[in-house]
C-alpha cells in the first residue's frame, strides 16, 4: 500500500517509529548494536551482497569488524537513504534521512523494520508484529531546521530521563558530531548540510537540555 504523501528525492525528512504498546524493543547492548548495523546495511542498494544473516556469517567467519567488512564490499555502490542523524530508544527510534534514490526511505525502513523483528522475535521466543504502525515522516525544510531537528533527536535520551546528558547516551549520532576519535567508522553523513564545530554543538544542545525537560513535562500534562 502506498503512502499517503509520497516521499520526495533528494529531500531530508525526520523518520520515527514505535513499538506495540510502547513494549521495550532494545533491552541490551547487543540489541542496540544489531540495529546500527542494520542501519548501515539497508541503507545502501546493493543486490550482490548476501542478505544480512548471511553477511553476519561472513563476517563471523574473518577477523575483522562488521564495518570494515561491509564497507570493503560496497565501496562503489549507490544507497538509498543517506543518513544525518539518529537515535535509538528503548521503545522507538528517530531518524533523519536523505531519500536518494526513489522509494528509498520506505524500501530501508521497511527492510530495517523487518529484519529487526525477525531478530527480536527469535532471541526472545516471540511472535507478531513489533512495530505499532507505518513509520512517520515529517520532511525538512531548511538547514537551520536540520540543525535544531539534531539536536532534539540527540536530547530525546535526557527528555526521556534516561541520562542526564547527551554524551551518556550511547546509541546516538551524538559522538559522531562531537567527532569523538573512538568512532573509526561513521554511519553519518552531514557534511553538505553544516559544518559541525564540536564544541559550539556540544554548547547548542546542553543550553538546550532543561528547557526541551520541561517541554516533555508540559507535554505529558496536556496528554494525559
Amino acid at each position: 500500500m502506498k503512502r499517503k504523501e509520497p516521499l520526495y528525492t533528494g529531500s531530508v525528512y525526520h523518520v520515527l517509529n514505535k513499538s506495540i504498546a510502547g513494549y521495550k524493543i532494545f533491552t541490551s547492548d547487543k540489541d542496540y548494536i544489531r540495529m546500527t548495523q542494520m542501519l548501515r546495511f539497508f541503507s545502501v542498494r546493493n543486490r550482490e551482497i548476501p542478505r544480512f544473516a548471511r553477511f553476519l556469517e561472513l563476517v563471523e567467519s574473518q577477523k575483522k569488524s562488521f564495518e570494515e567488512i561491509f564497507l570493503s564490499e560496497t565501496k562503489d555502490n549507490s544507497k538509498n537513504v543517506q543518513i544525518i542523524a539518529y537515535c535509538l530508544m528503548p521503545t522507538h527510534f528517530h531518524l533523519v534521512l536523505k531519500q536518494i534514490k526513489d522509494n528509498g526511505i520506505s524500501t530501508f525502513v521497511g527492510d530495517l523494520s523487518n529484519s529487526y523483528t525477525r531478530y527480536f522475535n527469535t532471541k526472545y521466543n516471540r511472535k507478531g508484529g513489533l512495530w505499532e504502525d507505518r513509520f512517520k515522516n515529517i520532511i525538512i525544510d531548511s538547514d537551520e531546521q536540520l540543525l535544531h531537528l539534531t539536536r532534539y533527536i540527540h536530547l530525546n535520551p535526557v527528555t526521556s530521563g534516561l541520562v542526564n546528558g547527551a554524551d551518556k547516551w550511547k546509541y546516538s549520532s551524538y559522538p559522531e558530531y562531537l567527532k569523538d576519535k573512538k568512532i573509526k567508522y561513521p554511519l553519518c553523513d552531514f557534511k553538505e548540510f553544516f559544518s559541525i564545530n564540536p564544541s559550539n554543538y556540544s554548547k547548542f544542545v546542553s543550553d538546550r537540555k532543561s528547557y526541551q525537560k520541561e517541554l516533555a513535562i508540559i507535554k505529558k500534562l496536556v496528554a494525559e
